[in-house]
Order: C-alpha cells, then structure tokens, then sequence
C-alpha cells in the first residue's frame, strides 16, 4: 500500500490487532506508551481509585508511583511504586517495605542507578526514600526526610548542573544559626604534596593546552621526548608522563601563552627517572624578562624560604611536587624555566603547572584547569559579538564581548553577562573586572556604566557596585573584597554584570556599548569564617536555629548524614538553602498545609524558579503569588506579580519556561485571558507569553521531549489565539520551534495526571513517553478526521495523523434529508453557495418509483468526508486537498469545508478567495488542474491561477421540487437539464469543450455510489435507487460507453433495499459487490454479483450498520483464494460498522469468507466515530504489477456528496495514450498500411525498453474511445476533425509504440496535450542512450505525458522539446 489518505468522522484512530480490545474505567488510573509519533499504546491499569502520579527511567527501566495497591493487567500487587520494562513488557513490585503512603515525585539518578522518591509517608524515611536498583533494597535518605505542615515532598528536580537535587513541597525545615568556619583545608582536587601550602594549593592552574610549549633541548627517547605530557600528567612518573632533557645537557622550558595572564607562581614536580633528575632552576616572566624571586617551604624545617636563580627542587621520592610562590601576582604572557642543576645523566620534570593569582573566567572560552572537575563559565542574555583589544604588553591581544543596547532600554530589558569563575578552595579573595580601554576600541562615545554583582556564597550577602566602562585605558576595577566559598556541586560563585540603572552617557547614534572583558579573583588569604544564613531577611532567627520553608538542596556527591526533621548543621547548609530561609520569612513566617512549593528550576544562569500555591505577604516580592524567581541571592518579582492560580508543574527549555498550573492569567491580568492552565515564562525578555490561548482546563504535568511540550490535565480542548476550541482530551502538544498547538498523534479523553520521558532512546530514534490518568477513551492516533496510510509498518500500514487540527465549524450534519428549501429567486452557478452568496441547501428529490435512499451518517463537526490528491507544481509536494464539515485557522484567518494539507510540511492553507459555506462530500482534481468541489451545489477552482472560475460552466436546472447534484464531468443525481442540454438523472460535463450532454437515456432516482467495469472501464456502474427510462426499477445498474444504453445487473428482487456503496473487482463486470439498507431502513445488507445472480455476503452485520464506501485493496500477503475475492487483495468496508464478531468497527476487511476487523474510530466525545472515504493517488495501488485503477480510454473516480447524491468525476482527456498496448498481435502488422514511415519501426526484443519503437503517427489517433458517441452533436462535431483510423500496428501486450514526433502526439485527442500532462521533476541522473529514451540529470523539471505503466512514463523535456520514456522511479 502507498501513499494513501482515510478521511472520516473522528477524532481517534486505532488499528485492530489480534488482543481483546481494550475498555477503560475512568475510576483506574492507565498507564500508557507514547512512541515518538504520538501513538498511544495501553500497557496496564491500577485498581479502582488508584493514580499514577510521576514516573522515570534508569536505563531500560521505566519506574512509576502514585497511590495503588495493583496494576498492570495481570493486577500486579504493588504498593504505590512499581517498574515496567519495555522489552518484555512485564510490570513489578520494588521489593518490599517500601513506602507506605502515596507518592508523588520519582527522581532517577542514572550515574549511581539510585530512584529517589518524594510523597507523604512515614517509612523508609519521612516522605524521602530511596531504592537502590542494584542491591534491590529500600533506604531512608542520608538526612532522613522532611516534617511540618503537610509533610510531603511534591517535586525532585536536579539542578541544573544535574550535582544536587531540589525537594520542595509543604514542609519545614531549620538551620542552625551560629557562625561556623568555612573549609580552609587543602584543595580536595590536588593530590597532597608537603611541597604546598594550604595557600598555594588554592590557587586554580591556569590551563595551557593552548599554549605554545618548548623544552630544549629534548631526549631522543620518544617516550620521554613530549613537554605536553607534563602539564597534566595522566599517571605516576614514567613514559607518556615525564619529560627529560638531552644526556649531559642543561635545559630551557619555554611556555608563551600569548595572551595577559594574572599568575601567583609554578607547581614543579620531579622525575625520578633512574639516572636523571633536577636540583635547581629558575623562572623567567615573558615578556618583561624578569627572572622572578620565589618563595617555597623548606621540607626539612617547614619554615619559608625564598631564591631567585638557583632555586632547589627536592630530590625525595616521596615529594610529589612543590609550589614556588612570586611575591605577588604577575601580569605575564608566559614564562621561561631555566633547569641549570640535574642528578645524573640529565635534567627532566614530571609535574610543570602556572599557578593563577588565585581564580579567573574569561569572556571568550574557558578550559579546564588541571585537577578541577570543570572549567570556569558563562553564561550570557542578549547578543554579544567579539572584538580584540590591544594589552599593555607587547604582542599581545586580549578577546572581548560586546553589546549594544538601545539608549532608555531598562536593565532588565538589556543584555547581561555572567562569569562563573571556578574557585578551588575557600579563602577572602579581591575580584577584579577587567575594562579595555576604549581609546583603541575608538568606541569611548558608546561607552557608559554598569552595574556589577557579586555573588560569593557561604551566607554572603551579595555585593552591588556601580563601574564606569568610560575609561581611555586597560583598567580593573574591584568589585568585591572578602570570603568566597569554593566551587562545588551545589555552589558557584557568579560575577554578573548588566546595564547600570541610571547609565551615564548619551551613548553614539542612539545606542550604548557594554564590554565584557575577563574576572581575575586575587586569593588573600586561605583561612575565613561567615555567619550562616546571613543572607535571609525578616524576623525568622531564633537563639538556635533560623526556619525555611518548602524548599532543600542536598549535594549528591555529599557522603554526611544529617537529620533535617532537626535542625540542620550549618556545616551542611548550601548556599541555595537560603531560598527555604527566604520563603519562610516572605510568607510571613506563617504557613498552611494548603500552602506548597509544587515546581521547581534551575537556570543555567543560577536562578532558580519556584511554582506552586502561595501568596508572599511579606519583604519585596510581596503580593506576588504562585511563581517566583530567587536570583543573586535574593527573590525577584515575576511580571505582573506571577500567576492568578496555583502552578502544578515546570518545564525549562532554553531560556523559555513552560509553566502548567489552573491559572488563567498573571495577577494584573495583563494578557486578557490567555494564560490558560499553560504559560511561557520568557527569561530573555522577562516577559509572560501565551500558548495561543491555553487549554480550558487545569494541566497536571508538562514534558519536553522531540522539540515538543506535551501537556497532560483534566481539559477537553486546546484554544486557538481566538479562544475556540480543538478537541484535546486531556493531552496536547505544543511545537517548541513554530510556536502552537499541533496534532498529538494519539488520542485520549480523560484526566490525565502524568506526561514523562522514558528510557533513553536510540542513536537516530525519537524520545518515547508514558502518559497516566483516568482514561474514558482512548485511540493509537489522534487526528481530526484524516490520517495518511503507507506500506512498511510491522503488522500493518504505517499511519501518519494529520499535523494540524481542525475545529468544529459549520454544523453537525446528521442527516441530508433535513434541508432547507429553495428560495425562489437565487444566483445561478457554482458560485451561489460560497461564502456570503449563501443559498439553500438541496431540493427534495423527484418523487419515482424506487425507494428513497437512507440517510446518510452523522458528520458531526469537526470531519473530513472526502479527499483528493494533487502535486503542487510550486512546491513538487503531493498535498492531499479535503473537504468535509470544519473549520481551521491559516495565517491568522479562519477558514472552513475545503483546505489543502501538505502531509510533507503538515501544514494547512486554505482556498484563495471566498469561502465555502456548507458542508462539502465532494473533491476531485483533473489532470488541468482544476479542483471540483461539491457542497450543495458544483464549483470550479482553477489551482493554477488559485481563484474560482465561475464562467466556464453552466449550472443544473432543476424541476420543480427535485433535487439537484452536480459532478465534475458526469453528474448523478434527480434533476431535470444541465444548463440548456435536457438530461435527466445523469449528465456528462465536458471540461475541454464546457459541454453538456446526457448518458443515453437517462435514469430517474438517487445514486449513491458508482464504480467502472472493463479493460478500459467502459461499463460504467451506478448504484442506489434507480428508475430506468422503461420504468423498472432497481438498486445497481450499468452503462456501456459503447452502445449508450441502460440496463439493470441482475434480479432487482434480489437486492433487498437501496444500496449505498458499490464496487467492482478490478474492472471484472462479473465481481461486484453493493451494500446499503433494507427498503424499511431496519437492517444493513452487503451483496456479490457473480456475473449470474445476487447473493448475501454480509449476514452477520448488525442493525446500526452504516456502510460508507467499498473499496478493494491489495495485499502485502496473500490470504487463501476462494470464488469471491482473489488471494492477492481484499474488501475494505467502511463506515459505522457493527458486527457479533468483532464489535464495532469503522473499517473491516473481507476475504471473501469471514470479516476481519481493521480499524476503529472514536469521536471527540468518546462515541464511534465512522470513516467515509479511502482516497489515493493513482500509481499506489496495484494488483499483479499492475495499477489498481486502470487508466484505460477513461478514468472515473465516484464520490459521495450531500443528500445522497454522487459526483462520477470523470476525466476525458486521454482516449488512446502514448505507450498504449493494442488487442492484436504484432504477426497482424502490415508493412503497407504505414506508407513511407514503414522503413521507421525498429523492434528490438526482451524488455519493456527494449520494444519500445519509433512509432508511426497514428499510435495515438486510434479508434474513437467509447465516451466518443456520449456528446451532443457539436460536442462529436468537433471531434471528428481530430480522430484518425484506427492503428493498423496492433501490437501485443509486450509492444509499445510511442508518436514519431512530438506534434504527432497532440493532434486528434479529445484533450489538447497540455490538459492531460502534469510536471515532475528528476530524483536522479538518467543517460538515456537507449532508443526512445530521454537523458535526465538531476533536478530536471519535465512534463509527463503517459504514466499508466508502473515502470517506465513517457515524458517530455520542456526546454529542448525532446520526448522519450524514462524510469518511473527516477520521477517525483
């Protein structure tokens, strides 16, 4: 199966599958698999009021919680926690004593395979507990857990460096208040050395991987020959990390960085390699050539001394290496070290490090130091470009970020910059902020101020101080003196920098300049104390301990036990913990066990966001209620003083932050309502954003996953910018990078507690989910009335669902025989029933003798009732146009009954002009581009010229009280003329000519269905409640182009009731198959025409039995043959179908011996929904190599329009094509008949190519078609002129002629030669050396002129003119 489209009445899809079919019982709560399309699978349910609450993966592990004692299918006993494993599908229990009350937050820390769990229990710990996935065994957490108020823990969260975890909920928790010494011992990250000092060991390494490194001259072992490999050696001394001097040499090291440096001194490690070894050296700065005085411990006295040229280095083993300290920090661009004494055969190192003056974090990039975990950071708002700035020391550059910024911007709207230095150890540290000077920028009009804050930690208030960047030279300016904490997994101290508040200057040309040069942190001193908790505001102290509230971090690499349902150890407080402190005192040291913290994150910029139900009462931020920010070390005000409801879940995505929650607004109510249960949290800009409008309900979780936010809640729709409404029940998506709501491939309805990430995905796969709620129904894939279909799925058709959503619109049609009547005066044309030329609907239909057709199914908006597909020529894209009952929103308008899908781009656009108003059953575009529309009238749209074409055909003219349709090219229906051409009940529409003319004699009554039969589809099938011109009546009758004549199939008695769907078995006049209703409307009935008489196929359908539409389709496997339907295809029955079987379905197939259910559909609302119409493009579906629907002398395509009536759009272009096989045999071929083209023929044996001849130029003025003898006298006037005899070269089904030139091939059809070629494009290079071959090269656009064989398209090359066949595939 290809490229195929299933439109419908539905708002879900499921295909069968040989399992039970699933029913749901919104009291359980059901845990289901989202794949990376979207498409829902059911994997287990809990027991009755359980709830599924949070869920994470470790590895291929999946884990869940909530509150339940069961789950899974089998009913698993669990208690409120369990696993799944996807590759098996089994569920489990963790353990045992686990915790023993509901649990509502799951963290998994990959790294150590450890599930945290947050909830409100008492055991293992108080409301924290952890299991361990590798001893399989539960655990209280290493501080015990949490107590007060509501005593429960909502989030875990990570921050953002993923070293400590956040809890938040309704607890609380006490500090200890005294003053405590910071750690001042040696950096944990520098292995020990008695050669250091608790000073030197503080100061970071500067990284010189970038450097420029020569030590001369080198020993000519290779495996000591590398200096590189001593800067930051891998293992103990040895090869790959020593390097040594040449035999009987002294040696120079020389390291030139090139760029300004704050250095404090060298770290120098010995070798003590057999034979060689350094005593003494010397240090020279660069560029000034300074040789340096050092100061160091000497390791037998411990007292300090200092040397200058000589300085000893330690020959002991046991000495990893010494720090040598200059007597203060020095700006340099590198250093040279003279080794002028060694022991035994030569000098050498194992150990060569620049120590800083004692932290730093440069602007443009920063490495690694050694021994550090990480290298400094920055982080940055706004754009900020680089610029060199020339140094005070020669040769030198220094890089630099600018940014401009708009004179009058606010601080909080201009761009900011943030250094994150990384400090190895504790100490009282002078940070300095480097300004290049603007004389050589030439910038110094930009110039202005800036403020600066410093953020050092440790209980630290932060400092704030105004710098002036109006400066003519390199200056650095202090910004902060005093104690710093050192770089950890739960601290970093940041140096921001942005806009002053009142900014000096006027700034050049309207804007100003801010410089972002380099942070140099001089150590001072290794040994400091600082008060904990300093940094809190408001009455909260105690003589013992200070209070927090709802928040805690604890570092995951921390190996202390503490218990926090005590008072905390200020030795165990973070920096962050303050946040609690904070909280607590901006509740006003009161709280409620309705107040919580629900949602939190962490910027990468160190802000962290809390969300949940509180209203801050007290200090700055008051009146603010339900988010807020805590940043540099204080809480900051969200716009608008945050949200009007509590917030429920966080989603942080760049600098975007997707809040979820039961707002509807922030607390000004400052976007008129389109905060609904979901809002964007701009950080950029501090700015709140909507999400169109939101949902109309509350949103319980929100996860990232595939640059999409997928929401989950207790809501029905998601809101367009204009607040109406597209079905959702209870799941929705959001695309990250367009910025709205899209189709969430599958379909739910319920209230949906949880949406989370499941294991990891694959190199090349997409993220799959797991989703959990009370689900009341529930489809595999979401799409509002259209899915596409493709072959390559593993137990069935790949199903693409639509990429957009339509809404409802027009109105829920139920029936076409509630009309209105017509108004006596109107607009004639196709145009009468577009938007604001609304007329009445259908006239009630002629009153015959046959039984009147049933109702037609309900098409309750929104529903796509047909389809057709079309190659856009702008874009090559192969869009599917579709018509039905919706609506839909494109380029901020709204449009409605007919929109034009591109499943490429999954995007939607509407028809230029004026809109349909009605509901339209009908699309089909020829091969002129022209789009026929059918509502309650025909109109014509020229896709080319995108308009309407209101001119080029006459409209129907009904008789009093009869009913009119109207068709492309054959009309069906009850009706009187066409335009001035007297037809009854059936017309046959001209699109070359404009013409009307009748089929035979006509018929009287309703069609509902038609179908073609023969070679050449010469037999036209037409089925529903007919009258023949002689009176008879019956339900399918047939119409041979031939001989213009009526006549009915079979034994009318035989088919108990009006017939509502009819197909033919791939053109076999003796296979055909009619379903419909009995004549009192009470059963369904489907029936087979063996050729000889009618017999019943489809007893088992039951009464509620809507049969929509027949089709038959191949197989990608072959079923069991019997006299009904042939092994390789089958019987696709759509619509509402029901049946003892299988239950109720909207498609089934047949075999011919049993129903085998397919597909089912589900509406918005939960009920059945049905499927209407299979559309396709011609080349995708084939039976025995060959294409489904034959393109022969006519193809006719029937579809199902308004008040049971049916467009037979027909195309009449093409009558005998290029690369047409003949009846007779080549043996029948005389040389005479082709006069002097004779000696042209050339045959070449084999295959399809190789017969492929220069043909004589009646290939295509063959024997009129059958649709010859249809039109009116005028209509076959003007085709006489352009008909030749018939072809005297009759070839077999193994020869093919093609014309001799390219104007042969357009005389004489009934369609000019334009009106039947379409466009199409090169995939590939083609050479095209055979005879009647046309050369290809890739991207070549060409014109197709005969596609109907599946391998090989006759084409033509539109710039050169050429015409010749190439490969089918080659083509797109």
């Amino acid at each position: 199966m290809g490229q195929v489209g299933l439109a419908g009445a539905f708002a879900g899809l499921s295909l069968f599958n040989n399992a039970t079919t699933v029913t749901f019982d919104p009291s359980v709560s059901s845990l289901l698999a989202r794949t990376g399309e979207g498409a829902l699978t059911t994997l287990g349910t809990t027991n009755a009021g359980g709830s599924i609450q949070s869920g994470c993966a470790i590895n291929d592990i999946f884990y869940f919680a909530g509150s339940f004692s069961s789950i899974g299918n089998t009913s698993v006993s669990a208690s409120n926690i369990a696993s799944y494993t996807p590759s098996s599908g089994v569920f489990a229990a963790l353990g045992s004593n686990g915790p023993n009350g509901p649990i509502y937050s799951l963290y998994c820390d990959v790294s150590t395979s450890q599930l945290w769990v947050g909830g409100y229990f008492t055991s293992p710990g108080s409301s924290v507990a952890i299991w361990d996935t590798k001893s399989n065994s539960w655990s209280a957490p290493p501080f015990k857990g949490f107590i007060g108020d509501g005593g429960e823990v909502f989030s875990i969260t990570s921050n953002a460096s993923e070293n400590s975890l956040f809890f938040v909920g309704s607890f609380l928790t006490s500090f200890a208040a005294n003053a405590t010494a910071l750690n001042n011992t040696n950096n944990p990250n520098i292995p020990y050395s008695p050669g250091a000092t608790p000073f030197s060991s503080s100061l970071v390494p500067v990284p010189l991987e970038g450097a420029e490194i020569l030590g001369q001259p080198s020993s000519s072992n290779a495996q000591f020959s590398n200096i590189s490999n001593i800067l930051c050696p891998a293992g103990p001394d040895g090869p790959g990390n020593t390097w040594l001097a040449a035999n009987g040499n002294g040696a120079v090291i020389t390291v030139n960085d090139f760029s300004s440096i704050n250095a404090y001194g060298v770290r120098l490690g010995n070798t003590f390699q057999s034979g060689f070894g350094t005593t003494t050296f010397s240090v020279t700065s660069i560029p000034d050539n300074t040789v340096q005085t050092l100061s160091y411990v000497n390791l037998s006295t411990g007292q300090n001394m200092s040397c200058t040229t000589t300085c000893p280095l330690s020959t002991d083993s046991s000495i990893l290496y010494q720090d040598f300290i200059f007597t203060a920090p020095v700006t340099l661009t590198g250093i040279q070290i003279t080794l002028s004494g060694w022991t035994g055969e030569a000098p050498g190192l194992h150990m060569l490090q620049l120590l800083s003056s004692g932290a730093f974090a440069s602007s443009n990039g920063n490495m690694k130091s050694c021994f550090s975990p990480n290298p400094s950071n920055t982080t940055s708002t706004g754009q900020w470009t680089t610029k060199n700035a020339v140094t005070d020391i020669p040769a030198t550059l220094q890089t630099v970020l600018v940014s401009t910024v708009a004179v009058g911007t606010s601080p909080s709207q201009a761009p900011s910059f943030t250094w994150q230095p990384y400090v190895s150890a504790s100490g009282q540290y002078d940070v300095y902020l480097v300004i290049p000077g603007c004389a050589d920028f030439q910038d110094c009009p930009l110039r202005t101020s800036v403020q600066v804050t410093v953020f050092p930690g440790g209980g630290s208030q932060p400092w704030v101080s105004t710098v002036s960047q109006q400066v003519q030279s390199d200056t650095t300016t202090l910004v902060y003196s005093g104690p710093i904490v050192p770089s950890s997994t739960d601290f970093v101290t940041t140096v921001s920098m942005a806009l002053a508040n009142n900014p000096e200057g006027t700034g050049q040309d309207g804007q100003y300049e801010l410089v972002a040069g380099n942070v140099a942190l001089v150590l001072t001193s290794a040994s400091v104390t600082s008060a904990a908790g300093s940094g809190s505001s408001g009455s909260n102290a105690t003589s013992s301990s200070l209070h927090g509230f709802g928040f805690f971090e604890w570092p995951l690499s921390s190996s202390v036990s503490i218990d926090a349902t005590g008072t905390i150890p200020n030795t165990s407080e973070t920096s962050l913990d303050v946040i609690s402190i904070d909280l607590y005192n901006a509740l006003g040291a009161t709280t409620s066990t309705t107040t919580s913290v629900t949602a939190v994150a962490q910027h990468p910029s160190g802000t962290v966001y809390l969300g949940g139900n509180f209203q801050l009462i007290s200090g700055s931020t008051s009146g603010v209620s339900n988010i807020v920010a805590f940043k540099s070390g204080s809480f900051i005000s969200l716009p608008d003083n945050g949200l009007n409801g509590p917030v429920t879940s966080f989603v942080l995505s760049g600098n975007e932050l997707y809040v979820g929650g039961s707002f509807t607004d922030t607390n000004t109510a400052s976007t008129q309502g389109k905060l609904n249960g979901v809002a964007i949290y701009d950080i950029s800009s501090n700015s709140w954003k909507a999400m169109d409008a939101g949902v109309n309900g509350v949103v319980n979780s929100l996860a990232l996953a595939n640059g999409q936010i997928v929401v989950a809640g207790n809501f029905t729709e998601t809101l367009n910018s204009s607040a109406a409404g597209v079905p959702a029940g209870g799941l929705a998506t959001w695309n990250v990078s367009i910025g709205s709501w899209v189709n969430s491939g599958g379909f739910v309805v319920g209230n949906m507690t949880f949406i989370g990430n499941g294991t990891l995905p694959a190199s090349g796969q997409e993220q799959t989910q797991f989703v959990a709620g009370n689900v009341r129904t529930m489809a595999e894939y979401g799409s509002s009335g259209l899915v596409m279909l493709s072959s390559g799925g593993s137990t069935g058709p790949l199903v693409t669902p639509m990429g957009v959503q339509l809404t409802s619109s027009i109105a829920n049609v139920s029936s076409p025989a509630t009309v209105t009547k017509r108004h006596p005066h109107v607009r004639r044309g196709p145009s009468a029933w577009i938007s604001h030329l609304n007329i009445g609907t259908l006239f009630t239909r002629q009153s015959a003798t046959s039984s009147a057709l049933p109702p037609s199914p309900p098409a309750p908006a929104p529903a796509v009732l047909a389809g057709a597909f079309w190659t856009n020529v702008s874009t090559s894209h192969q869009v599917a146009i579709i018509g039905g009952n919706f609506s839909f929103s494109s380029s901020s308008t709204t449009s409605s009954a007919v929109a034009i899908y591109d499943p490429f781009t999954s995007s939607i656009s509407a028809l230029a002009g004026a809109q349909i108003d009605g509901v339209v059953r009908a699309v089909y575009v020829d091969q002129q581009q022209q789009l026929f529309v059918g509502a309650s009238g025909l109109a014509l749209y020229d896709l080319s010229a995108q308009q309407w074409d209101t001119s080029s055909m006459q409209p129907l003219q009904p008789s009093a009280g009869s009913s009119v349709v109207s068709d492309a090219v054959i009309v069906a229906g009850s009706f009187a003329q066409a335009g001035s051409v007297s037809c009854q009940a059936i017309c046959l529409f001209d699109t070359t000519l404009n013409q009307w003319s009748p089929l035979g004699s006509g018929i009287q009554g309703d069609i509902s269905s038609v179908s073609y039969a023969g070679n050449n589809q010469e037999t036209l099938i037409a089925a529903g409640s007919i009258t023949l011109s002689g009176g008879s009546t019956t339900n399918v009758a047939q119409y041979n182009f031939a001989n213009s004549t009526w006549a009915a199939i079979g034994n009318s008695a035989e088919i108990p009731g009006p017939v509502t769907a009819v197909t033919v078995n791939n053109g076999n006049s003796s296979s055909i198959f009619a379903a419909g209703r009995t004549d009192d409307g009470s059963s369904p009935f489907m029936m087979f025409w063996n050729g000889v008489s009618w017999s019943s196929v489809g007893s088992s359908l039951q009464g509620t039995t809507n049969i929509s539409q027949l089709v038959m389709v191949p197989l990608l496997n072959t079923h069991s043959a019997n006299s009904i339907i042939e092994s390789d295809r089958m019987l696709m029955i759509s619509g509402a179908l029901s049946d003892s079987s299988f239950g109720s379905a909207s498609s089934v197939l047949f075999d011919g011996s049993s129903f085998i259910p397919y597909m089912a559909t589900v509406t918005a609302q939960g009920a059945l929904g049905s499927i209407s119409s299979l559309f396709y493009s011609l080349a995708n579906f084939s039976f025995t190599q060959q294409q489904f629907l034959a393109t022969g002398i006519v193809i006719l395509i029937s579809i199902a329009i308004a008040a049971g009536v049916v467009f037979l759009l027909a195309l009449i272009g093409i009558l005998w094509t290029l690369l047409s096989r003949r009846d007779d045999r080549v043996a029948k071929y005389n040389a005479s008949d082709d006069g002097d083209d004779d000696n042209s023929v050339q045959h070449r044996p084999s295959s399809l190519l190789e017969h492929i001849n220069a043909a004589t130029r009646t290939t295509i003025l063959g024997a009129p078609g059958p649709l010859n003898m249809v039109g009116t006298e005028k209509d076959e006037a003007a085709r006489k002129a352009t008909i030749a005899e018939p072809d005297p070269f009759g070839p077999d089904g193994s020869n093919y002629l093609r014309a001799e030139t390219p104007s042969d091939a357009v005389v004489g059809t009934m369609a000019a030669e334009e009106e039947f070629t379409r466009p199409a494009h090169a995939r590939y290079s083609f050479d095209g050396t055979g005879e009647g071959e046309l050369p290809l090269t890739a991207g070549l656009e060409v014109e197709v002129l005969d596609d109907r064989d599946t391998a090989w398209w006759y084409t033509r090359n539109p710039q050169t003119g050429q015409e010749g066949v190439v490969p089918a595939a080659y083509l797109y």
